[in-house]
């Protein structure tokens, strides 16, 4: 059975409150029907003396019960005493443990998971579905964590704008619960490549179009992940290896780099400008003819076509199109001049 926390807390509480309503009703009309029918009490006094009986109080009856009455009353004890000591047990932990509390907060998450649309999935919440988390709220994108370790959850809950899942996020109905259909992106971080494998395989079945980030430990496991669905496949050690390298042979361009896309400085910013709305006016028209860069002070650096490729340190005699997407580096204001550039019209032109 798949955990599901904050889908189910909510849930089973509402369940448990008309469980436990539902057989108080139902005892007290077994006992009014039965009060009715042997001793021939009215409707009112019937209800009155199964209540009575209930609850142990001991007072008096409301007509003194015959032999048939007295046996029936005896059962009617013995029955309801579980039955009552059930629901003070229910309303007794809902009061007392925040119960309903908690249940409240899991339904409010779930109501904030179910409005998502667009947003990015992270499966584990390690090192590093951590350091994807901090990078991608610092982006201002949205996004749902997906983890099944207790003890990890309760790390989660510590920040209460988190969203989460809890439970196994190769499993359908977690994701279905993380809105997977509705996601663009997910980030499987597990730190076992077999889970990384099946959750790559599960996402990318229930959701052809997504785009699926793979961690991976083996070298071996990159084609296999490849092969299952995932659109890249991440290698922290090789990727650790590789940094310190270049710190010894080439420090200040690691520095630099990492100045720019790791410490998110506020001067300057590497972004990726999508060309899906490039004015009409704009149409065709070479990186030359836009004077881009004398207009907003940004730096085209490269560009990835339609077909994929990467030209880097763009040819001003390059013609932009909606294809497109541009990687610009400058600042805050000097990148949204670049773009309001490329959409200097009302009419545009989509993919």
């Amino acid at each position: 059975m798949q955990k599901l926390d904050n889908n189910t807390v909510y849930h089973d509480t509402i369940r448990a409150l008309l469980t436990a309503g539902g057989l108080l009703v139902l005892t007290i009309a077994i006992g009014s029907g039965g009060f009715m029918m042997i001793e021939g009490y009215r409707f009112v006094d019937a209800v009155y003396m199964t209540v009575i009986t209930m609850a142990t109080v001991g007072f008096r009856e409301v007509v003194p019960l015959t032999d048939p009455g007295k046996i029936f009353t005896v059962f009617l004890i013995i029955f309801s005493l579980g039955i009552f000591g059930y629901v003070i047990t229910q309303v007794t932990r809902i009061i007392f443990e925040g119960v309903l509390h908690q249940s409240y907060k899991a339904y409010q998450l779930r109501k904030k998971i179910v409005k998502l649309e667009d947003h990015v999935i992270v499966c584990g919440f390690g090192r590093n579905g951590y350091q994807a988390c901090v990078e991608l709220a610092e982006h201002g994108e949205q996004f749902v964590i997906v983890e099944k370790r207790d003890h990890v959850v309760t790390r989660i809950l510590e920040d209460p704008e988190l969203l989460y899942v809890q439970g196994d996020a190769s499993s359908e109905e977690v994701l279905d619960a993380a809105q997977i259909r509705k996601a663009r992106a997910l980030i499987t971080a597990l730190p076992n490549d077999a889970d990384n494998m099946f959750v790559v395989l599960t996402a990318a079945e229930m959701n052809p179009s997504l785009k699926i980030i793979s961690r991976a430990s083996d070298f071996r496991s990159d084609t296999k992940l490849r092969r299952a669905g995932a659109t890249n496949v991440i290698m922290p050690d090789r990727i650790g290896g590789q940094r310190m390298a270049k710190l010894v042979t080439q420090p200040d361009v690691v520095e630099f780099v990492e100045y720019i896309l790791l410490q998110r400085s506020k001067d300057v910013q590497l972004t990726e400008i999508n060309c899906n709305k490039l004015a009409v006016s704009n149409y065709k028209k070479t990186i030359r003819e836009l004077k881009l860069r004398e207009k907003s002070g940004a730096n085209l650096v490269g560009i990835k076509t339609a077909e994929g490729a990467y030209l880097f340190n763009p040819s001003p005699d390059i013609e932009i199109t909606p294809a497109d997407k541009l990687f610009v580096l400058g600042s805050p204001t000097q990148i949204e001049q670049f773009k309001a550039i490329l959409t200097s019209t009302p009419q545009t032109i989509n993919n």
